[in-house]
């Protein structure tokens, strides 16, 4: 590779590697990705995938509204995230 491909390449992964650190300080976009296990993981949440099979996912979306309305009624005892 000559000194110009590498150069080159060099600013690309910078490039790169500063829009992967922009998207995380944002909070990053979600993401799914179907497991090796054929579940479903969602990425962007924390450090790490929340990973659920088709019927559980199913399961928790029909439950949202139940989860909306525990948020709300619990709003004074909740924190958000880097709240101590």
């Amino acid at each position: 590779m000559s000194d110009s491909n590498m150069q080159a390449e060099l600013e690309r992964l910078r490039r790169e590697n500063e829009e992967l650190k922009q998207g995380r300080k944002r909070g990053g976009a979600l993401s799914l990705k179907v497991s090796q296990k054929g579940a479903v993981s969602l990425y962007g949440m924390g450090r790490f995938p929340v990973t659920l099979y088709k019927e559980q996912w199913v399961r928790l979306l029909d439950f949202s509204e139940e989860i909306r309305a525990f948020l709300k009624e619990n709003e004074g005892q909740l924190k958000t995230k880097g709240e101590e």
